[in-house]
């Protein structure tokens, strides 16, 4: 059966500050794709949320970039809004860019990872969602899951991977793409993905099969509304099992509170932490950046879920080092490389700083 899975996600309003989801704002989702699914626009479900973002996790046979899967999501985040708005919640609609629905969400502020496939005899996948970082939160991690022996031994002892994957990489700020091979690219790739703030990792493929094996949201926020208006908090499908990277290969990355750019107003560096869903309300200095992550079977099409993959104990030492390592950053305050670098500042309140004090910069 041919399949579409769309993870489509939005900030419309925190609670408290910019901390977590307020329960009626996922009450008004749930009851938003119910409908579509009573019309048979969609196959299953799913809603929740990391932080202060809304996630709607989606089946169907739409395909991919499909008006109407968009303009429910769209539809839905417009009707949570305004649930927010009722409660004055924090930054009500703040990643709602636009009044109109032009038939994509792309470029009008939601995140956006999708992938279309035919759903094999067990079809094992894995969703990744992030709160308080960028899109480039998955470069790494995408990294060791898809070519790193040393995460992944199915790369060295499996038949069916052994011949590796590919890696589509966005150039965000240039609007360019490429496609890197691994593993005889891997040098070359790691030029680029090693600055996530600019080269993003949208897709993965089998190299044999060509079948698609994870997609990532690249949308910056920053780069479309020409302003800072909060974080990426980026999603990342992923499938496992069979020619794919085991589950217990996916998370592996993880076990490491590898830094990220985000945290407090979006302007500094901090660890991801992953943590389970009821553990997703960041606020300690809005922070420290949290990954969930949330398992399903597919049947059908259905949603066999979800499993709160982080809800287990041998990630606690991540999480105790998350912390160890936001102690020591947060020691820095207000300077690098705790804050972003001043090429990263430039859509917070730095131009508007530089602009008032212009006229006393002087040559020596």
């Amino acid at each position: 059966m041919n399949i579409t899975l769309s993870v489509i996600k939005a900030d419309v309003g925190g609670y408290v500050g910019h901390s977590s989801t307020h329960p009626e704002v996922l009450e008004k989702a749930q009851q938003c794709l119910e409908g579509a699914r009573g019309q048979d626009l969609l196959m299953d479900f799913h809603v929740t949320n990391c932080g202060d973002d809304l996630q709607l996790i989606m089946t169907h046979q739409q395909g991919e970039d499909d008006e109407r899967i968009h303009k429910l999501a769209w539809d839905t985040f417009i009707e949570c809004t305004k649930v927010a708005r009722k409660l004055k919640l924090h930054g009500a609609g703040q990643d709602l860019l636009s009044d109109t629905f032009s038939g994509n969400v792309k470029g009008m502020g939601p995140g956006v990872a999708e992938m279309q496939f035919d759903e094999r005899e067990a079809e094992t996948v894995i969703i990744f969602m992030a709160d308080k970082t960028s899109a480039g939160a998955w470069n790494l991690p995408l990294y060791k899951m898809f070519a790193d022996p040393f995460n992944t031994i199915g790369l060295v002892i499996a038949a069916n991977m052994h011949s590796g994957f590919s890696f589509e990489v966005h150039d965000v700020k240039e609007n360019k793409k490429i496609i890197f091979h691994a593993p005889e690219e891997i040098y070359d790739m790691l030029v680029f993905i090693g600055a996530p703030s600019r080269y993003v990792v949208k897709a993965v493929h089998h190299r044999d099969t060509k079948e698609v094996a994870a997609v990532s949201s690249t949308q910056r926020l920053a780069l479309i509304a020409g302003r800072y208006v909060g974080k990426d908090d980026p999603v990342c499908i992923v499938r496992s099992q069979g020619q794919f990277p085991a589950v217990g290969e996916v998370l592996e990355p993880f076990t490491v509170p590898f830094m990220v750019e985000g945290w407090m107003r979006g302007s500094h560096h901090g660890p991801l932490m992953p943590v389970s869903i009821a553990q997703a309300n960041p606020s300690r200095f809005d922070g420290p950046p949290r990954v969930v992550s949330v398992g399903f079977q597919l049947a059908s099409g259905k949603l066999v879920g979800p499993r709160d993959m982080f809800d287990d104990p041998s990630f606690d030492e991540a999480r105790r080092q998350a912390n160890e390592v936001a102690n020591y950053l947060r020691w820095h305050g207000p300077f690098e490389p705790h804050r972003l670098p001043l090429e990263e500042m430039e859509y917070t309140t730095m131009p508007q700083v530089m602009k008032k004090l212009e006229g006393r910069f002087v040559d020596f």
